[in-house]
């Protein structure tokens, strides 16, 4: 008799142990089962460390926020066998649901081709238990979702029992079918009513060992493989609601202009096609038969444009402002230093998918489709923007094609609502990929300024200071951090150095450390991207712990061990010189890079190698981008239980593409209020021809047993070791990033419309 069948037995509601949760069978015609409400996870116990994270981290208050509502999230067992369950968050390619439904199949042992995982609602009564972000979802949901399905199981068997009149340990359940005395069978479909409820009973169950698993951390193909290499995945656009027709805006040429004046509106709602067109606060709406005939309408428009928010400004105005910005690193001790200052540009999330949204606003109610990361905070914002009541608006989550952090906002879904309640009419909304890389989210300008005192060879005080461009937090961690302001360990700080503190930690045995952060300027539109901070500050850390170690004439990676505090660190560290076979002979001009991150209780080390030699950097390409080339990464990761090893493996292969553009080609060019850049052709993300022809994911064996952050980890180690590689290679420490900013290789492409001023006009800032 397993320990679930043995909790539905012995009545022991609160002798809990280790494994022992409780957990609900709602009222129900069909099994419907959920978990008892999860108390807060208390704060870590740890050595004595100034870092903030060892104690708390934003993780950890994600998932206290999430915990008081989730046995509002439940799992149904329906009569043909199938488990369902409607998750919470936003599926926008990081695998969640395949590892909901692997969670799902191993407590409640079906297969996991019969688990069925759909994206809920915006749901108000979730309160912060819909909100995707900081790599928190298998860590929040995972005791949660498997209690439920262990309650399942548990109320299946006894069913089974109850019908057959047999005893619990006569029974097992194995691939979705019970099996008892005498042959006798029955799939979990067939006992599905008998094991439902009419009223909501509490149950005690004890969840699998580890030992025990059979499913998680096994590694399992993508539960919407099939429908993805098919053409058969549904995304917003592919939707077909009724009278929902295809819309685009005519946006202004600077950052959140506005309309003056349309000169010839009535010219344009002629032309092939157009149905509709309506002058909206983000620019000019039109509504046609197909998109290829908004793209002509939009072109044709004759707009005059009031001034945007950004009107003027460049990069070196934004960098200038920054600079002044900048708060004091303090009197430097009387010991011997090093220091440097790191300049990082705009940056765009770049998602596969344009940003869009479908709306269909009537009188009295309106419902909405888009992949959104935070659909409570979204129906809140459109109910108010159509002065609706919150109840009249229904936000549906549909699955997206990337994110990176751009779904946290959803700018398509508010501009789609207000077209159409304008025109009356539903609309299909989708952004020109211009327009999300010049008016939309965009990951802020920033400087950060590093200060290393040291006596020998010990690190006697860290100093960083970290000026950004505001980053834009109304997305709903703000309001987290307000509910569960006076239990978090942070003072009376804003939201911004709230999320700064939380989310940055500091591996080394740095001595006295200082970390702050000053933002300024809200007049552009940002977001936040994968790993937020992460990138920029760490790479400044990790070059600096290179230029340390080489005033030192120390080996970098072997200074790293040293300085050390945390064993799993550590490990990752070791595995990625010994596999990356770190100190191998290279030509000059190429070298080896490594770099260090731990967050939400994981820890990453990436070793690549750069080859910067006259040949590689100087010879053509195709889109007309020159620049080192990584030749090979190596990415050890650390995230205590890992799930699915096969989705973690394509995560960080995705953070590894992230770091290398974040650290040599991807970045906006600012002039006049606009950004140059307006598409992918002049967005240079990781190529082809700068991917590395080697790469190696290698996951650490769990020694916590508990699941950890994955989803952004691989990012901040992948850029700060190109970085370090590049110093390396060249002899000269990288300062502004990306590395190949200030080299303008793409004549811009005009704004339409109108189109602006000469493309060769003001560029000397980026030449």
């Amino acid at each position: 008799m397993t320990g679930s069948e043995h909790a539905a037995r012995s009545g022991e509601p609160h002798a809990f142990g280790r494994r022992r949760f409780l957990g609900h069978v709602l009222a129900a015609t069909t099994l419907t089962t959920a978990a008892e409400l999860l108390p807060a996870p208390p704060a870590r116990a740890g050595v004595p460390s100034p870092d903030l994270t060892q104690l708390l981290d934003l993780n950890d208050v994600m998932t206290a926020a999430a915990a008081p509502t989730s046995a509002l999230i439940k799992i149904e067992v329906a009569s043909d066998g199938t488990v369902s369950f409607a998750l919470p968050r936003a599926e926008v390619g990081q695998g969640i649901t395949t590892s909901t439904a692997m969670l799902i199949a191993e407590e409640l042992d079906v297969p996991v081709e019969r688990v069925r995982i759909t994206l809920a609602d915006a749901r108000p009564e979730l309160v912060f238990n819909q909100l995707t972000g900081a790599s928190n979802t298998t860590v929040s949901t995972y005791t949660p979702v498997r209690v439920a399905a262990a309650v399942a199981r548990s109320r299946l068997l006894r069913a089974a029992a109850h019908r057959w009149d047999a005893d619990l340990g006569d029974l097992t359940l194995a691939a979705g079918v019970i099996t008892g005395p005498g042959g006798r069978s029955a799939g979990i479909g067939e006992l599905a009513e008998d094991a439902a409820s009419p009223h909501t009973l509490q149950m005690a169950v004890d969840l699998k060992a580890g030992a025990e698993f059979t499913v998680i951390g096994r590694p399992h193909p993508r539960v919407d493989a099939l429908a993805a290499v098919t053409g058969r995945k549904t995304f917003t656009l592919d939707l077909d609601v009724p009278g929902a027709l295809p819309t685009m805006v005519c946006r202004a040429p600077t950052i959140n202009g506005t309309v003056a004046s349309v000169a010839n509106a009535a010219e344009v709602r002629g032309m092939p096609g157009v149905t509709d067109l309506a002058v909206i606060s983000t620019g000019v709406a039109v509504r046609a038969r197909t998109f290829g005939q908004c793209i002509d309408a939009v072109r044709a428009l004759r707009v005059s444009w009031k001034a945007g928010s950004a009107a003027g400004k460049s990069d070196a105005s934004v960098l200038d402002a920054l600079r002044s910005a900048e708060l004091p690193l303090g009197v430097p001790p009387l010991a011997p230093s090093v220091e440097g200052r790191f300049t990082f540009a705009f940056r765009s999330n770049s998602a596969l998918e344009p940003n869009c949204a479908i709306a269909d606003v009537r009188s009295d109610r309106a419902e909405i489709w888009s992949s959104l990361k935070a659909p409570i905070v979204a129906q809140e914002a459109i109910a108010a923007k159509l002065k609706l009541p919150l109840g009249s608006v229904t936000v549906h989550v549909t699955e997206g094609g990337g994110s990176f952090g751009r779904k946290l906002f959803f700018d398509a879904a508010l501009e789609a609502a207000e077209i159409s309640q304008k025109i009356g009419k539903a609309v299909k909304l989708m952004w020109h990929r211009a327009d999300d890389a010049r008016q939309g989210r965009t990951h802020p300008m920033a400087t950060s300024r590093v200060h290393i005192a040291h006596l020998g060879d010990t690190v006697i005080g860290y100093r960083q200071r970290h000026t950004s461009v505001a980053t834009d937090l109304g997305h709903g961690l703000g309001e987290i951090f307000t509910a569960l302001a006076a239990r978090l360990p942070v003072g009376d700080i804003g939201f911004s150095e709230t999320f700064f503190q939380l989310s940055q930690s500091t591996p080394y045995r740095f001595g006295v450390t200082s970390r702050l952060l000053s933002e300024t300027d809200k007049t552009f539109n940002t977001g936040s991207m994968r790993n937020v901070y992460s990138p920029d500050v760490v790479c400044a850390r990790e070059i600096m712990v290179d230029q340390l170690a080489r005033k030192l004439g120390k080996d970098p990676y072997r200074y790293r061990l040293d300085l050390l505090q945390d064993d799993r660190a550590r490990a990752v560290l070791e595995k990625a010189a010994e596999v990356g076979d770190w100190g191998r002979s290279l030509p000059d001009g190429v070298a080896q890079g490594i770099a260090l991150h731990t967050e939400y209780h994981s820890a990453n080390a990436v070793l690549v190698e750069i080859d910067c030699r006259p040949e590689t950097v100087d010879r053509p390409v195709r889109d007309g981008v020159t620049g080192p080339r990584v030749t090979k990464a190596v990415c050890v990761v650390d995230v205590g239980l890992t799930v699915n090893p096969r989705g973690l493996d394509a995560q960080m292969t995705g953070c590894v593409m992230d770091g290398i553009a974040l650290a040599l080609t991807s970045s906006l060019h600012l002039r006049d209020g606009y950004f140059l850049e307006a598409s992918w052709d002049n967005y240079f993300y990781t190529r082809q021809w700068n991917t590395p022809p080697e790469l190696e994911v290698v996951i650490m064996p769990t020694t916590t047993g508990e699941p950890g952050g994955a989803g952004e980890l691989g990012v901040a180690a992948s850029m700060a070791a190109v970085a370090c590689a590049y110093g390396r290679a060249t002899g000269t420490m990288p300062t502004s990033f990306p590395i190949n900013h200030d080299t303008l290789s793409f004549e811009p492409k005009p704004t339409v419309p109108p189109i602006p001023p000469s493309p060769t006009d003001g560029l000397d800032h980026v030449r």
